[in-house]
């Protein structure tokens, strides 16, 4: 099975397996990492295990290529269709920015930045899931971009931010080049996934080298 099919079941059941909670019927990320949760299979059986594992006035975000027929206990909250997104080589650039490896110290700076932003989940341990880098201006985080989920041969490009005042400047499309590139001269693929309706957003993508892979859905649960 293609594994970007269900990227959090096979992120959480594998190299991510430290960061959830769950078993081999149902994960879900540790509420202090994300959102992100998946069942084995679309058995009742094992979507109400998952259902067991949703937090109190919490959600669990499903991200799924087939249809998943969510049984009584789940409320669904908000559906959306994404485009899945590969990248196996990333376009050059002549742009040159002072890119930074950011730390734990940055930490504050970083949920500061994702708060105002809102780059999609971001919780307070989310920046533990991968390597995030970003460029400062006098100091001051300025923009950002990371690695989130981790599934076998792939690598997903995420939290790409940046302060309203500093965007324009290109730091955004340096940074996911920066981030992707480095995942595949690791010897990954990078992939990420975007909203079907945001066209701008899809086309900065395909710019830097990424294509789509297949449409996915986003569904949120409580």
């Amino acid at each position: 099975m293609d594994p970007l099919s269900r990227p959090a079941w096979h992120a959480l059941r594998g190299r991510q397996a430290d960061f959830c909670i769950g078993n081999d019927r149902a994960v879900r990320m540790a509420e202090h990492f994300g959102p992100f949760g998946a069942a084995a299979d679309g058995s009742t059986e094992n979507l109400n295990a998952l259902a067991a594992l949703l937090p109190p006035k919490g959600e669990i975000w499903l991200v799924e290529s087939d249809p998943v027929d969510l049984p009584p206990k789940f409320a669904i909250i908000r559906e959306a269709l994404c485009v899945q997104m590969v990248a196996p080589e990333i376009t050059p650039s002549s742009s040159h920015f002072e890119i930074s490896p950011l730390t734990q110290a940055d930490a504050p700076e970083m949920q500061t930045l994702a708060k105002l932003t809102e780059p999609g989940p971001f919780h307070a341990r989310t920046n533990e899931l991968g390597r995030f880098v970003g460029i400062k201006i006098d100091g001051k985080l300025a923009a950002m971009a990371g690695e989130r989920l981790r599934p076998p041969g792939h690598v997903e490009v995420s939290g790409v931010c940046t302060y309203p005042e500093f965007r324009g400047r290109g730091y955004a499309a340096a940074l996911m080049r920066h981030v992707a590139q480095r995942i595949v001269d690791d010897g990954e693929i990078p992939f990420l996934h975007a909203y079907a309706s945001n066209t701008g957003a899809i086309a900065l993508y395909e710019s830097l080298g990424f294509r789509t892979h297949r449409m996915i859905k986003t569904i949120v649960v409580g």
